[in-house]
């Protein structure tokens, strides 16, 4: 259960950066040598395609688990929209995602892998939660409280999700939202993100524009 009032953790791309090599260095360090890297589709593309980088890894592919959404909306269980297709039976896997909130992606994505016969598998992230019930085999940093994470590659997504709750709650001009964000979520946003995550609302039909005002559209 997302709670009403929590703090953001916002990561450069620097920091990042920084977390996926240290994923790769634990994984190196472990001697596990994986044939093939899964990325878990959205959020471990980056860090995935990094470690494979650092550890001279040819074979990067990629699988869509579907659980968190938007920062508004949070599917009920992880289900996988995109699944690899490719023969991976018998092969050392590391799956690697982001972060860690209640395990159901990384279990998503270990259900599928081993119902397609690959061999051994292991699982890394760059932000482990301690709130998590599924502990992954490597974590480049652990998080012992809960916090939404944003990371640089969803920052828009999660902006646009935020300024979207602000406006469930009362309409509000850009001053108002930007002080309710780090106010209520912790989360320093420019004037212009702001402006692209309402013009993004506008433009979906979700919010519409009064003076200096924004409000939820109303619905049809």
């Amino acid at each position: 259960m997302i709670p009403e009032t929590f703090t953001c953790d916002a990561v450069t791309w620097e920091r990042a950066v920084s977390l996926s090599r240290t994923l790769a260095a634990k994984v190196r360090a472990s001697g596990f040598r994986p044939d093939l890297v899964v990325a878990v589709g959205r959020g471990g593309y980056v860090p995935a395609r990094i470690v494979c980088d650092e550890l001279l890894i040819m074979d990067l592919a990629g699988i869509r688990v579907e659980h968190w959404g938007t920062a508004e909306h949070k599917n009920e269980r992880a289900v996988v929209r995109r699944p690899l297709t490719d023969d991976i039976a018998g092969l050392a896997i590391l799956v690697v995602d982001d972060v860690t909130d209640t395990g159901d992606t990384l279990e998503a994505a270990l259900d599928h892998l081993e119902g397609r016969g690959a061999g051994e598998i292991r699982t890394g992230v760059l932000v482990h939660k301690q709130v998590c019930g599924v502990a992954p085999d490597y974590h480049a940093e652990f998080a012992p409280s809960w916090h939404w994470v944003i990371f640089p590659w969803a920052r828009h997504e999660d902006v646009f999700g935020f300024t979207g709750k602000v406006l469930a709650d009362e309409p509000a001009d850009m001053a108002e939202i930007r002080a309710i964000l780090a106010g209520k979520y912790g989360l320093l946003a420019g004037e212009e993100e702001v402006l692209e995550a309402l013009a993004d609302l506008v433009a979906a039909g979700r919010a519409v524009q009064d003076g200096p005002r924004y409000l939820l559209a109303p619905r049809e």
